[in-house]
């Protein structure tokens, strides 16, 4: 649940006072903007094929449950698509396997970001940026990776889509500022595209999360006894779930006004630069 707008390199910063990034730190900071840009690339590149089948290896994959949603089949939403993109949701189910541990691992790699925080290499707010890194660490070591039902949801997919897409462009603008390179094109879509992108992904990080969710009541009562009890982890998603849509429209507000701020400042014309 984050866009991950505080975290910007140091010498992206504005202030009233100009301070020069030592040359190794520049390209450190240039070289891991440029790794995760690539990172994030692959991932949304491979997930892509996977969809399209564009290797031919996708539809050798099954979803877990595949028995059970063909025998539901007749009333899932994959029966009412137009029949040109029923193999794309199949596929959806099975993104997982393609892209899963990719995913984790540069998500994983993250967590350079606090570091870069703490260490004072980038002037970012400590605890804004721990949230914005844990919440999707959550998301693929906290639910994916535990729950198995989650893997086969065509939610995982829509997740790393908005994912990876955010990612590519922010990491990319982010690398051309500290070479002192501003493209136009990346700076309109670094705010832009979170319009459709960041809803798509908080949205289906949220469900994702619900769908962990026990099917009883979180109420204690005799059907808790038989469909099973609601844990203490159980309260603590479900909380996560009802505090994620509030912490999406502060930051979708934010984003908006951001824009406007960096955008409503910027030529009119487009900078190659």
């Amino acid at each position: 649940m984050s866009t991950h707008e505080a975290t910007r390199p140091a010498s992206t910063q504005r202030s009233s006072k100009k301070t020069s990034t030592p040359l190794a730190l520049k390209a450190y900071l240039v070289t891991y903007n440029v790794l995760s840009t690539l990172g994030w690339a692959y991932v949304l590149v491979l997930t892509i094929v996977h969809l399209f089948n564009l290797d031919g290896n996708s539809d050798t994959l099954y979803a877990p449950h595949e028995k059970t949603a063909s025998f539901l089949a007749p009333t899932t939403l994959e029966s009412r698509l137009p029949a040109p993109l029923q193999p794309v949701y199949r596929r959806s189910t099975t993104t997982f396997s393609r892209v899963g541990p990719q995913t984790a691992f540069v998500q994983t790699f993250a967590v350079l970001e606090v570091v870069h925080v703490l260490l004072g290499w980038v002037r970012s707010p400590l605890q804004t940026t721990i949230m914005q890194v844990s919440s999707r660490l959550f998301l693929v070591w906290g639910i994916a990776e535990q729950f198995p039902e989650v893997r086969s949801n065509p939610l995982y997919t829509s997740m790393v889509l908005a994912w990876s897409a955010t990612e590519v462009i922010r990491y990319s603008f982010y690398a051309f500022n500290l070479i002192g390179k501003n493209p136009y094109v990346l700076l309109y879509l670094r705010y832009t595209t979170f319009y459709i992108l960041y809803p798509v992904g908080a949205s289906s990080e949220a469900f994702l999360t619900y769908a962990t969710l026990p099917k009883s009541s979180p109420i204690p009562g005799w059907q808790s006894w038989l469909q099973g009890m609601w844990n203490l982890t159980d309260y603590i998603r479900a909380g996560l779930f009802i505090i994620w849509w509030p912490g999406l429209y502060i930051m979708y507000t934010y984003m908006i006004v951001q824009r406007r701020k960096v955008l409503g400042k910027a030529p009119k014309t487009l900078k190659t630069n």
